[in-house]
């Protein structure tokens, strides 16, 4: 048998719209998770924040409620679930990590239930409706990769995905998948003008980290429309996706319903791809330096 790095692996991606009650919305992903895995599913990615509506649409303390210890409760369930139907699974949630500090953190599950880590978000917005730095402190655990039973995977959530810094980075620690869970949308007033050209920008960038680490990426968001404050909302745009290490689409849902996507990945294409386009042979580690500052002037 070849070495775990070397062997064929099946993903899969839980698509969902999310009610207001996070009990709700905890069972609901437990039937999900099992529907996946009754599919094929050997490492399973769930949305970010999975357990709630998307509360970063408006500043409210009391919306602090919402997070947990991990481990914790949802911790607790999908470590069962990962037992019992031998998965992993990447699970985000609202981490409460002391009075007063929280984090958007992924938590990396392995087949048997065993908790192998979590990747707290590293990159925070601040942008209309996604008010997350009124929530999230910034990750301090770095960017990693974690053994699974099946394979190597890599964690980074929604906005970390428009850095090839942390790709790259989580790449280098051996990854053969990047998986980002994602909660992006539409304001529904610009879609009409920018919508289409939004999506393909974030369906295009993701690619591109396939494309120039030679890795498979897998983006996993939500579905439905969730009100903000007044008569604002987001229409999050689903179009989960598994890219392959050449930056081809694999497998895609829809923008509006709720999915399961399962499909194989096989690391030796990794290699292929390397070995014809040898991006990491080729890297100037020796001229790097000025990425540690913020900007060149």
């Amino acid at each position: 048998m070849p070495p775990i790095s070397q062997r064929p692996f099946r993903v899969g991606l839980v698509q969902m719209s999310c009610a207001e009650d996070p009990a709700v919305n905890l069972e609901k992903t437990a039937v999900q998770v099992k529907e996946a895995a009754r599919a094929g599913a050997q490492i399973i990615c769930l949305q970010e924040l999975f357990k709630s509506q998307y509360f970063c649409r408006e500043e409210r303390a009391e919306l602090f409620d919402l997070a947990e210890a991990i481990p914790g409760e949802s911790t607790r369930v999908m470590c069962q679930l990962a037992k019992e139907f031998d998965v992993a699974i990447v699970a985000s949630l609202f981490e409460k990590r002391a009075e007063g500090l929280y984090h958007n953190t992924a938590a990396i599950i392995d087949a048997g239930g065993e908790m192998l880590g979590i990747f707290r978000k590293m990159h925070i917005p601040d942008d209309p409706l996604y008010f997350e730095k009124f929530y999230f402190t910034p990750g301090d655990l770095g960017f990693r990769a974690w053994d699974t039973k099946y394979g190597r995977v890599g964690v980074l959530v929604c906005w970390d995905q428009w850095y090839p810094e942390g790709a790259r980075l989580t790449a280098m620690d051996g990854a053969s998948i990047l998986f980002y869970p994602t909660a992006i949308g539409w304001h529904p007033a610009e879609k009409a003008e920018f919508g289409a050209a939004q999506l393909d920008a974030w369906t295009t960038i993701q690619r591109s980290h396939a494309i120039a680490n030679g890795i498979y990426v897998a983006a996993v968001n939500r579905i439905g429309f969730e009100k903000g404050a007044g008569d604002t909302g987001i229409e999050f745009w689903g179009h989960s996706f598994l890219s392959d290490p050449f930056g081809r689409v694999l497998c895609r849902a829809s923008s509006d319903k709720e999915e399961i996507l399962v499909h194989e990945c096989d690391p030796r294409q990794m290699d292929e791809v390397r070995r014809n386009w040898p991006f990491f042979r080729d890297r100037r580690i020796d001229a790097y330096g000025d990425l540690t500052k913020r900007w060149r002037a």
